[in-house]
């Protein structure tokens, strides 16, 4: 059994979103696929089996150290990366299919050395307006005021995320919050960039882990996928742009959303920075 670690939306080595990868995971255990995602200890780690659609290259199982999830943006290119790089070998040029809990994933990449990757974000699951309630328990965990908050809508498309538009990418930047929060949250922060920078936006993306810990997602795509969408649907955005994430926590990642017709496609650099093989697992 293949494991690689891919580094995915880095601007420089090892600045972006780590996933582990495990290939040829038709005959893993079940049972052992919760204890070698906890073992990696990311934030996520794939699980590539033969696909069960006909039109796709391969199936994905995405896990975080608590659960299952239908889709996540970093691991979905990680894994193509991954899937690539062991000698995975599309049924359309430049054009890969993934089967996931969401359904059908599209991707688009480029061969070395630009090691491209972009995905064709999947529709919302959720979208439009939050409850007052909720977005006043989101203050309190976020410690900012509620006139903090430009627009907030629900961009859920699979790990449940709740965007929040402030003023500026200084002040998504100077968010300080709790280290803890009771219920369980998703949350990210989008703010733009003073006209003239290289990057239009600034995000950030916030979780509870399985304790109730507040942590910070490095660079996340499926985030940047559901705000893109929701810049787009209020008329903020019309072209494509590029986005940064990680810097609070010492990532420098780097987002590049495209718009095609109505389809958005969100994509970055995706590198195999190391790789192996399992050694005497059971059960």
């Amino acid at each position: 059994m293949r494991f690689e670690m891919v580094d995915v939306f880095a601007n420089t080595p090892l600045s972006g979103t780590p996933v582990a990868v495990v290939l040829d995971a038709d005959d893993v255990d079940p049972s052992l696929i919760p204890a070698i995602t906890r073992w990696f200890n990311l934030s996520e780690t794939t699980f590539l089996l033969r696909p069960t659609n006909q039109q796709a290259d391969y199936r994905a199982r995405i896990f975080t150290l608590e659960r299952e999830m239908p889709f996540a943006g970093h691991p979905t290119l990680g894994s193509c990366r991954a899937w690539l790089s062991c000698g995975g070998k599309p049924r359309k040029d430049g054009e890969i299919i993934q089967e996931c809990g969401a359904g059908l994933v599209e991707i688009r990449g480029e061969d070395s050395p630009s090691h491209q990757l972009a995905f064709k974000a999947p529709p919302l699951i959720k979208s439009g307006e939050v409850a007052e309630e909720k977005l006043q328990e989101i203050v309190r965990t976020l410690r900012i005021d509620r006139s903090a908050i430009v627009a907030a809508s629900w961009a859920d498309n699979g790990p449940g995320w709740i965007a929040l538009m402030l003023e500026s990418a200084e002040a998504v930047l100077a968010v300080k919050p709790e280290r803890t929060s009771e219920r369980r949250l998703d949350v990210g922060l989008v703010g733009p960039h003073a006209e003239g920078h290289e990057l239009a936006y600034e995000l950030r993306a916030f979780f509870t882990d399985q304790h109730g810990a507040l942590l910070e997602d490095p660079v996340t795509g499926s985030l940047n996928a559901s705000v893109a969408q929701w810049l787009r649907a209020q008329g903020l955005v019309a072209d494509g742009y590029s986005a940064g994430q990680g810097q609070k926590i010492g990532r420098d990642g780097r987002i590049r959303v495209v718009f095609r017709g109505d389809e958005t496609w969100v994509g970055g650099k995706a590198v195999t920075m190391f790789s192996g093989t399992a050694k005497e697992l059971s059960a």
